[in-house]
């Protein structure tokens, strides 16, 4: 009887390609494996199921938006596939209904994250910095930790070191210039990753945060401040957005401990 194994995964596709080579797979069986529709249709979405294979990790669901039992079925659709799921921008009760269905889950709730791990991924070589002005800029800080942690990355927390007190900041300079690359969330007036990037000769992404009184308009403040940065290797993401801070910094993470 001939089966297909369809390769959704980086492991899926390394262990096809090995039973080809040993004669135990033929060629047009790897090939239609390949070829197969990369997507579950779930009627109100559709679940990328070789995001993992192109990407290193799977689909990660914004539960924003959507339903309890929504995010239940695609967090299903994933795992039959993939050992590791990131939701992000859940509420308590989108949390509870996950945790129900899947026990072993956990529930980050500053970061409004949940994170499922069958199999964690082996932490890389090297260290992520994750820099936070203030105590108000703590969820998004704690959603770019639980992103790049779940991704295999180690990370070392610099919290509470606004520019109001610069000294905090020195204090833990020896932790941000041993890192890789150096996410940097702030509020206010944005001015936290210019003066790390003055600092250190490593990439900074930084992250503005809606954190602010009436003229921050909601993040706009510093993200301009963020833009028009005059430390050189200052790059930034969207307001409020520690996810792709997060993952950005363990793609470069992971370049740099030779990774894909």
């Amino acid at each position: 009887m001939v089966y297909f194994v369809f390769a959704v995964t980086t492991a899926d596709a390394i262990k096809l390609l090995e039973k080809f080579r040993e004669g135990k797979v033929t060629l047009p069986v790897a090939l239609h494996s390949f070829q197969a529709p990369p997507v579950t249709d779930l009627g109100f979405a559709q679940v990328d199921t070789h995001r993992a294979l192109r990407k290193g990790f799977a689909e990660v669901i914004y539960a924003s938006g959507k339903t309890g039992p929504q995010i239940v079925k695609i967090a299903a659709a994933i795992l039959d596939h993939d050992d590791r799921l990131l939701i992000t921008r859940l509420n308590p009760g989108q949390a509870r209904l996950v945790r129900k269905k899947f026990p072993a889950s956990h529930f980050h709730p500053v970061a409004r994250c949940l994170t499922i791990e069958k199999k964690p991924l082996a932490r890389r070589p090297g260290s992520i910095a994750i820099v936070c002005a203030g105590t108000s800029d703590l969820p998004v800080a704690e959603e770019a930790v639980v992103t790049a942690e779940i991704m295999g990355n180690r990370v070392e927390r610099v919290y509470d070191v606004g520019v109001a007190g610069l000294h905090r900041l020195l204090n833990k300079l020896d932790i941000i210039r041993n890192a890789h690359v150096v996410v940097v969330v702030a509020g206010m007036e944005g001015a936290l990753p210019s003066v790390v990037a003055g600092l250190v000769s490593r990439p900074v992404i930084a992250v503005p945060t809606s954190a602010g009184y009436g003229t921050n308009f909601g993040g706009l403040t510093p993200l301009l401040g963020m833009l028009n940065s005059c430390g050189s290797g200052v790059t930034v993401v969207n307001i409020d957005n520690g996810f792709g801070a997060g993952y950005a910094a363990s793609q470069i993470n992971s370049l740099c401990a030779g990774g894909l």
